[in-house]
């Protein structure tokens, strides 16, 4: 009984502070980028975040255009110009630009190269 209010404790407390959602955007963003110092990679994001919040300036974009041109002719594997809706979620999910729960309604229509620029 104990274990589980304990578990229920830290489930709300990750929740509460995003810690799962700002995991997976690091991790993705080691993954995306590889530098050469990863510890000192992740420092620094974590520094930008921060300033970010103090200043209460918008959170700070880490991809440019030609990674997110990169990504998206990753998914493009036939070089259609298009991603499927699947391929475009999962995409963000991996960027953490949405989270699990996050419900986002396929609404019929191909992924282009601009929407997604446009969304990511």
């Amino acid at each position: 009984m104990e274990t589980s209010s304990r578990e229920l404790q830290a489930s709300e407390y990750l929740e509460k502070h995003q810690i799962k959602e700002l995991v997976s955007y690091l991790t993705s963003a080691l993954l995306f980028f590889r530098p050469e110092k990863p510890r000192e990679y992740l420092i620094s994001l974590l520094e930008r975040l921060r300033i970010a919040k103090v200043t209460g300036v918008a959170f700070p974009f880490f991809m440019d255009n030609s990674n997110i041109v990169a990504m998206f002719e990753m998914m493009d594997s036939s070089g259609r110009g298009t991603i499927s809706f699947v391929q475009y979620k999962e995409a963000l999910k991996t960027l953490g630009l949405c989270t699990e729960d996050e419900d986002l309604q396929d609404d019929g229509h191909i992924i282009t190269l601009d929407k997604f620029k446009e969304e990511v």
